[in-house]
């Protein structure tokens, strides 16, 4: 694929960006686009290594190897013709999915994979901007009605692909504006929320309703659902964030993660945000609990505005600089990786367990009180910790962003009102096969379905998903898995 030699004689070079100094005074993304001749550079490192681990690597098997040739070749919308053919939104993974394709490429092998996720974005850019990518309306209609609750990516995906079968899609969201996750989660400067605006109006030219601040199963009766469609597909997230139950968690300035993005997000949207329940980490002494994605979005954020100092503690042990290559490619690896956020300026600390939060006189956090934390392996191989004696400490502590996780969906609601099956970690039960759930015409795919997970994972059950119903509705179907 790609130059036959290209992979000896073109070195990786990542995608150009703007300096810290730059970046942290907007909140608008910051990488840069290749010039032409860079990318297809990089596309022609692509290597002709017989098993494309790659495919292997990425959850909606991008057609890796054939895009990249493409793009050396210089045929651009045959490359975002094969991308398409797998993934309904690249623009957002080439954007904010971590790339497990670049760690199971046979390049990793020496630290050098090919820059695959920046090539994907920039086919889908190209093709928004020469103007190939438009509506695909379905050349037939079934007149089937179907309900797709939820409107992150799995719901998204899900929708897109049933209107192109030639259904009646509606699409419910309980917020204010389609998006989900992507909308309300996930910062402006990984994903500025016109990228999501201009799919919904090519989504919106296939036929598909949008139905904004309408909350299923609240304002919104499950039994008006079930009775008005043909199918219902439940693409909602795992909302339930994971709690610190600590002493002083009741304090004024500890919020849970979500809380603080989603605020800040609508602040970048140009939305009033009151001033009682407003968060801010200007000149704070800010902490975030969690060492995740989400955490790091904290990060970045508190960083932008204005924030004295930041410090992210882990509960878990600090992974290793570099993973064993022998043992781990091309799976994805644990090791340490720095986020672009924590590039811009945190304390990083790890194996921190939090004993409680300190006040003052108003009831105002002011002070995190941790320990020390030493991982021991039990008789049953099982890792458990210990905290280390006398290794107590306090930092000063304004803000403190929860960012531990989420457990499961919020099941009040649409889920308790439908009754349900669950599984043993209380998501909606539904295989990977059929989608379908203990109701048999309501379906459920992505972090409803399989917990908190990545984007391009919500992707793949939205499509998969998507082929499920069609099946359900028409007996067969054409939709790709």
């Amino acid at each position: 694929m790609g130059k036959i030699t290209g992979f000896l004689e073109f070195p990786r070079v990542g995608q150009p960006h703007l300096s810290i100094a730059e970046r942290v005074k907007t909140s608008s993304e910051f990488y840069l686009p290749y010039g032409e001749e860079a990318l297809r550079e990089q596309g022609g490192r692509c290597m002709d290594c017989g098993v494309p681990f790659c495919h292997q690597g990425c959850p909606v098997n991008n057609l890796i190897p054939d895009w990249n040739d493409l793009v050396y070749r210089d045929q651009w919308q045959g490359a975002l013709k094969s991308l398409h053919s797998t993934n309904n939104f690249p623009d957002f993974t080439g954007r904010i999915c971590p790339a497990p394709c670049e760690a199971a490429c046979v390049l990793n092998i020496n630290d050098d994979a090919v820059t695959i996720k920046s090539i994907e974005q920039a086919i889908v850019e190209r093709g928004f901007a020469e103007g190939w990518i438009g509506p695909e309306r379905a050349s037939r209609r079934t007149a089937k009605r179907v309900a797709v609750v939820g409107s992150g990516p799995a719901g998204l995906a899900c929708a897109q692909q049933l209107a192109r079968a030639g259904h009646d899609v509606v699409l419910f969201e309980k917020a204010d504006r389609i998006g989900g996750l992507l909308r309300y989660g996930i910062p402006d400067f990984k994903l500025e929320k016109r990228v999501i605006d201009r799919r919904l109006t090519q989504m919106a030219g296939e036929g598909i309703v949008f139905r904004p601040n309408t909350h299923v199963g609240v304002d919104y009766p499950a039994e008006r659902l079930l009775a008005e469609h043909d199918a219902v597909v439940l693409t909602g997230g795992a909302e339930h964030p994971r709690d610190l139950p600590t002493p002083g968690r009741e304090l004024a300035g500890v919020h849970f993660a979500m809380d603080f993005l989603t605020q800040q997000n609508r602040r970048v949207a140009g939305d009033p945000v009151p001033e009682e329940t407003a968060i801010s980490a200007r000149d704070c002494h800010v902490v975030v609990i969690g060492g995740g994605d989400t955490g790091s979005d904290c990060v970045g954020t508190a960083r932008r505005q204005g924030a004295a100092s930041i410090t992210q503690f882990e509960i878990l042990t600090r992974p290793p600089l570099h993973e064993d290559k022998g043992v781990t490619w091309p799976d994805w690896p644990l090791k340490l990786r720095t986020s672009t956020s924590q590039e811009e300026g945190c304390e990083r600390d790890w194996s921190v367990l939090t004993k409680r939060f300190g006040e003052d006189a108003q009831g105002h956090v002011r002070r995190l009180h941790g320990v020390r934390l030493d991982w021991r392996k039990d008789e049953a191989g099982r890792a458990r910790m210990v905290e280390v004696p006398g290794s107590d400490f306090a930092i000063k502590a304004d803000l403190v962003l929860l960012a531990m996780g989420f457990v499961h969906p919020v099941k009040p609601g649409l889920i308790d009102g439908l009754k349900l099956e669950l599984d043993g970690r209380d998501h909606v039960k539904a295989d990977t096969l059929t989608y379908r759930t203990s109701l048999s015409k309501v379906f459920a795919a992505g972090d409803i379905r399989r917990g908190q997970s990545l984007v391009v994972w919500a992707i793949r059950e939205g499509r998969q998903a998507a082929r499920a119903v069609d099946e359900f509705l028409m007996g067969t179907s054409d939709l790709p898995r």
